[in-house]
C-alpha cells in the first residue's frame, strides 16, 4: 500500500513521519526551510528517483509501526506544549552545545589551521551562526513564544498580527542561519575529516553535524508545525 504521494508537501511527510528527516538528509532534501514545497518537485529539481524516495519512506513508515512506543505526537499538542518541548529539549541543547562547539572550532583552527586553511573559514562562518543562534533564542524566548501563549488562551486577529509582525521582523536572521549551515556543510565537504585530523577534529566535525541535525528538527517543529497551527503558512525559516 502506498503511505506517501510525491504531492505531498516535504514538511507534511516529516510530521507524520519524524523518521522521514533521516531519509531526506540522505537524499539533501531540505525539509525545514523547505518544508512547504512539494516532494515532486523537490525531486525533480534535484533530478532523483521518486518511485526509490517513495519506497523508502513507506518501508520508514511500515517499520516505525512494528516498533512505534511512546513517540510523541507533535500534532496533537497545543501551541503552547509544543513551545515548552522545544524550549525544553532543543533551546536548552542549543546553549550547552555553542560554548563546547565555539571551544572546539577553536582549537582544531589553531592545531590544524596551518595545513587547513578550510578551518579559519569554519571558525568566521560558525562564529556568526553562534552569534545569531544566541540572539534568535532571546526573540523567541522573551519576544515570540510569550505572545503565542496568550494566543493560545486567548485567539484574537490582533494577536496573531502581532505574532506576525515579529516573525517578519525575525526572517532575515533566519535565512541568513540557514545559509551558514549550507556553507559549514559544503565548505568541510559534509564534514569529512581529513586523514591527519586528530581526535579533536572527529569531535568537532561530529558535534557540528549534530547541531546542524538537532537545529533541523527545530526548525521542523516551528515551521511545519507550530505557526501552521496558528494558520501561518508561508512563513520562510531559516
Amino acid at each position: 500500500m502506498d503511505i506517501f504521494k510525491s504531492t505531498q508537501s516535504v514538511g507534511e511527510i516529516v510530521s507524520i513521519m519524524p523518521k522521514a528527516s533521516e531519509i531526506f538528509k540522505r537524499y539533501r532534501i531540505d525539509f525545514c526551510c523547505g518544508g512547504n514545497r512539494l516532494l515532486m518537485d523537490v525531486i525533480k529539481e534535484q533530478k532523483l528517483d521518486e518511485d526509490e524516495i517513495l519506497k523508502k519512506l513507506d518501508e520508514a513508515f511500515e517499520e516505525n509501526k512494528k516498533v512505534r512506543d511512546n513517540a510523541k505526537d507533535f500534532r496533537v499538542m497545543s501551541p503552547s506544549t509544543l513551545i515548552e518541548y522545544i524550549e525544553n529539549t532543543h533551546h536548552v541543547y542549543v546553549k550547552n552545545a555553542l560554548p563546547e562547539l565555539n571551544e572546539l572550532v577553536t582549537k582544531i583552527m589553531r592545531v590544524h589551521g596551518i595545513n587547513h586553511d578550510v578551518l579559519f573559514r569554519v571558525h568566521k562562518l560558525f562564529s556568526t551562526l553562534k552569534a545569531e543562534i544566541e540572539q534568535h533564542l532571546i526573540k523567541e524566548e522573551d519576544v515570540l513564544f510569550p505572545m503565542i501563549r496568550d494566543y493560545d488562551k486567548d485567539p484574537s486577529k490582533e494577536s496573531i498580527s502581532l505574532i506576525d509582525k515579529a516573525l517578519n521582523e525575525l526572517e532575515n536572521e533566519h535565512e541568513a542561519a540557514g545559509d551558514i549551515l549550507k556553507e559549514l556543510r559544503k565548505i568541510t565537504v559534509d564534514y569529512k575529516v581529513p586523514d591527519d585530523g586528530c581526535g579533536t577534529y572527529h569531535l568537532a566535525f561530529k558535534k557540528l553535524e549534530e547541531f546542524e541535525g538537532d537545529l533541523f528538527q527545530h526548525i521542523h517543529l516551528e515551521n511545519n508545525i507550530l505557526f501552521k497551527k496558528l494558520g501561518i503558512d508561508e512563513i520562510k525559516m531559516y
